[in-house]
């Protein structure tokens, strides 16, 4: 098989995939980074609080995008800066607001993903995973963020 069967397959599926996701937060007023943001700070566990160090790590964008995100989920009520101890650390938390909204969301959410990978047996999506993380650990993506173990947001 060529390498561009592969490669462009790969490639129409984020595609595709996105624009199912996609329409599926905008039926809640989110986008994709949104719920990115706002599901890894609900993974953490309570107090649902990160640095944004952390945030940067686990969702794979720049400290200038993070803190952008975070700029406009906090205006939106949806995440608060928290003070610590060390004033070079910035904690971001979710607010209630934020929580109840990852909590709507996440159970469509995981409905549309379980959706879209329908036609596939569940050795099918498993050796699917590690197919691609075993390509994506090969070109250097050693911080999956989507290489959880857990469901949950």
């Amino acid at each position: 098989m060529s390498p561009i069967n592969v490669i462009g397959r790969v490639s129409r599926l984020s595609r595709l995939v996105d624009r199912r996701l996609a329409e599926n937060f905008a039926r809640y007023g989110i986008e994709a980074w949104m719920y990115d943001v706002l599901a890894t700070l609900r993974r953490s566990g309570e107090p649902y609080e990160l640095t944004a160090g952390d945030l940067v790590r686990q969702t794979m964008v720049t400290t200038g995008a993070i803190t952008n995100r975070i700029d406009r989920l906090e205006q939106r009520g949806l995440v608060e800066r928290a003070s610590a101890d060390d004033r070079r650390k910035v904690i971001v938390r979710l607010t209630k607001q934020g929580l109840d909204a990852v909590e709507e969301v996440v159970v469509d959410h995981m409905a549309t993903e379980r959706q879209i990978l329908a036609d596939l047996s569940s050795r099918q999506q498993h050796d699917l995973a590690h197919l691609l993380r075993k390509t994506l650990l090969a070109l250097g993506d050693g911080a999956d963020p989507h290489d959880i173990h857990d469901a949950r947001p």
